[in-house]
Parts: C-alpha cells; sequence; structure tokens
C-alpha cells in the first residue's frame, strides 16, 4: 500500500468517527527473556464508543505504550457492534453474559439509577451512552474475560422490533398487550 493511501484511508477514519468516545481499560508490562536480559513490551486493552449504541473493545501490544494503545483503539474501531437501547439509555430487558470463567449479568434500571458496574463494564456502558444500568460480575475479575462476556450479552439482546420481527408478530403482542390474549371463558 503507498504512502498516499495510507494518508487518505486515515484521513477517512478521523473523519467517520470524530466523535468516539475512547476508554482505556488497562495497561500491563509485559517481558520477554531473550539472552541479553529482559524485553520490555506493553499490551493496552481499549473500549470505543459513539455513546449512541454502538461499542467495540481491543487489545494492542507494541513495545512502547502510545503505540500499544493505538493497535489496541484500532482493533475495536473494527469489531464495533450495535446494541439496541430503551429510550436511548438503557438495555430491553436482562441478559447473562459467558466468557470463559468470566460471568456476568445485566440488567435495565429505571430513569436516574445511574451506571451501576465496576471496572471493565463501566467503560462498555460510558462508551455505549447507557445512562440507567445494574451489573455484577461473578467469576473472573480479568478485565478480557469480564468485557468478553459483557460483550456476550450485549450481542444477545434483542429489541422489541426485532423479536416481533421474527416471531411474525406485532410489537404490542410481544407485550401481551393484546385485550384477547389471556382471557378465558366460563360456562
Amino acid at each position: 500500500m503507498a504512502r498516499g493511501e495510507r494518508q487518505e484511508r486515515s484521513n477517512r477514519d478521523q473523519k467517520e468517527d470524530p466523535e468516539l468516545i475512547e476508554k482505556l481499560v488497562g495497561i500491563n508490562r509485559v517481558a520477554k527473556v531473550v539472552k541479553g536480559g529482559r524485553r520490555f513490551g506493553f499490551a493496552a486493552l481499549v473500549v470505543v464508543g459513539d455513546g449512541r449504541g454502538r461499542v467495540g473493545h481491543g487489545a494492542g501490544k507494541a513495545r512502547e505504550v502510545p503505540e500499544a494503545i493505538r493497535k489496541a483503539t484500532d482493533q475495536a474501531k473494527r469489531t464495533m457492534v450495535r446494541v439496541p437501547l430503551r429510550e436511548g439509555r438503557t438495555l430491553h430487558h436482562d441478559m447473562k453474559g459467558d466468557y470463559g470463567a468470566g460471568h456476568v449479568v445485566l440488567r435495565s434500571a429505571p430513569a436516574g439509577t445511574g451506571v451501576i458496574a465496576g471496572g471493565p463494564m463501566r467503560a462498555i456502558f460510558e462508551s455505549l451512552g447507557v445512562q440507567d444500568v445494574v451489573a455484577k460480575s461473578t467469576g473472573s475479575s480479568n478485565p478480557h474475560n469480564m468485557i468478553k462476556a459483557t460483550f456476550d450479552a450485549l450481542t444477545r439482546i434483542g429489541s422489541p422490533r426485532a423479536v416481533a420481527g421474527k416471531r411474525g408478530k406485532k410489537v404490542a403482542e410481544i407485550f401481551g398487550r393484546n385485550s384477547n390474549d389471556g382471557e378465558t371463558s366460563r360456562t
């Protein structure tokens, strides 16, 4: 790839998403033992979101911290997913997510609750644009596993419109607001 193409692509990337929220979840120093001693490198974990229902995560490794963060951010931008939000502030329904030994429980919350979540999960919800949610992590406290378990739960959340479409019903029928349902006639 020519230098001009790279410059053009990086300019296009900057134009497409200037309002992305980037959260650095963690940086680890890693050592590789070689003949002359140790070589140190850095591993970065980043969450990126637009604050309106799109979020992604990425990990990057390099010899210098800024380069590791840049690699992780690029990967996070490439792996962004859309999550349906209720009223633009909370999740549509409760969901559990698993990845390895990491288990998370995400619960929708009424307005004014705020983001009740710890560590890496808080970074995800703030980048996603969720204002009211209650989340609990059980199992592994490893940030990588917590993030992947949270993304497992978020990708399985469905909006009422999508669920109604899959079932071939109307949204009102999904919520059970049809007056004919549930009535039994007594004879």
